[in-house]
């Protein structure tokens, strides 16, 4: 299959759909299984059946359930399954201990997959990557790696990076990328590849941006979880910068940190506080709508100090036909710069609050030409990054590395 080409819908398998059984480490509601979900719903069932095979329990599970799709839960020892990217790559000692420790749950998910009669076998993220690489050899079942991370020294330990990458050129039988900047991460690869953006659905598209009811003061918002990769300290400083300037505007970081990133969300405040934005910025804690939040600001930060494999809310603010302001660097921009050059949101440095504070002037100050831009992103990303465009994509992937398709 050619990378980065969409597949047409074609007739279902004459054998019947094919059978792919979907893995993932954690039941939490991240972006990778935000875009599952999106996916599962947008697939042709008289084409593939899908089975998510969960590694823990928690509300992913009931999302699936409550769209149809079969799930089944295999727990994985508690400490593994919390080990963060830093101490996965720490040491040699450690990741033989880890392998050590998960060889029963590798046997266990091995005959899950007989049990299931998976055609196809994929992993929807790093743990389930690594795990799903033995458990799958072990079944005999095709395996496709779906990579939602850079596989680069600047956003994983080094040591991990460097395996992960050797492995994925020998292991899996094809990969599917986020982007090509994460693509860009791990080729060459001997075998196939290919571009699947996480697709936004019909309900994440503004029908009509021009009909959404504006601030009636500027609001400048940074919409996601609270993290030192997601810049909410390099946002507090710019809105900093931005408030004498703006006496009326207000700041809003709307998400929720993790727990070992309660310390983090601790010291930006601490930080907001120092620069007198007590009454200014407001801190909304984790939202069970984001798409209400970001139609209530009259510009979207995305303010990642590192370039981030995709960029979701980046996406999902341009659906909204909200102007954007983005951190250069990896996936970003992709979605920032249509095939013919027009810009469709601002980018800035990494790092840079000065420069950040300087694009979200320009929009507050030049709203036609902000609202001209927003409204190309609007257009374009219904087009470029619809959902059905990722569900007939990987619906390819899975029908050619099928161990049915291929007899």
């Amino acid at each position: 299959m050619t990378a980065g080409r969409a597949a047409p819908r074609g007739p279902a398998a004459p054998h019947g759909p094919v059978r792919v059984v979907v893995l993932d480490h954690t039941a939490e509601l991240g972006g990778a299984e935000l875009a599952l979900l999106r996916t599962c719903r947008a697939l042709d069932p008289a084409r593939v059946a899908v089975t998510v095979v969960l590694f823990s329990d928690g509300p992913l599970r009931e999302r699936l359930r409550d769209a149809g799709v079969a799930v089944r839960v295999l727990p994985l020892d508690p400490g593994i399954a919390r080990t963060d990217r830093a101490a996965a790559g720490r040491s040699v000692l450690g990741a033989v201990r880890s392998a050590v420790v998960t060889a029963p749950f590798v046997a266990r998910l091995g005959r899950l997959l007989r049990e299931l009669d998976a055609d196809v076998v994929h992993t929807t993220s790093l743990k389930a990557d690594l795990l799903g690489l033995p458990a799958a050899a072990l079944s005999r079942r095709p395996l496709v790696w779906h990579v939602h991370d850079r596989i680069a020294d600047d956003y994983l330990p080094g040591g991990l990076a460097r395996v992960l990458r050797a492995v994925a050129r020998h292991g899996p039988r094809h990969v599917v990328v986020n982007s090509r900047a994460t693509a860009g991460t791990l080729l060459p690869l001997r075998r196939g590849w290919t571009l699947a953006y996480p697709g936004l659905a019909p309900e994440q598209v503004a029908a009509d941006p021009a009909a959404r009811r504006a601030p009636e003061v500027p609001v400048v918002g940074l919409v996601g979880r609270v993290s030192p990769t997601k810049g909410q300290r390099e946002f507090v400083e710019a809105c900093a910068l931005l408030a004498e300037r703006f006496p009326s505007a207000r700041f809003r970081v709307v998400g929720a940190a993790l727990f070992a990133e309660a310390g983090y969300e601790a010291q930006v405040r601490e930080l907001a506080a120092r620069r007198g934005l007590d009454g200014r910025l407001e801190w909304t804690g984790w939202v069970a709508d984001p798409v209400a939040e970001v139609d209530g600001l009259s510009v979207l930060v995305h303010a990642s100090p590192v370039p981030e494999p995709f960029g979701q809310v980046v996406a999902e603010g341009m659906a909204r036909g909200v102007p954007v302001v983005a951190t250069a660097g990896g996936g970003v921009d992709e979605l920032a710069v249509a095939a013919d050059g027009t810009e469709r949101c601002l980018l800035v440095p990494p790092r840079d609050p000065e420069a950040l504070a300087a694009a979200v002037a320009r929009v507050l100050e030049r709203p036609q030409e902000a609202a001209a831009r927003a409204d190309r992103a609007w257009k374009d990303v219904q087009a470029e990054f619809a959902v059905e465009r990722t569900a007939v994509r990987l619906t390819a992937v899975w029908e050619q590395v099928s161990r049915r398709g291929r007899g």
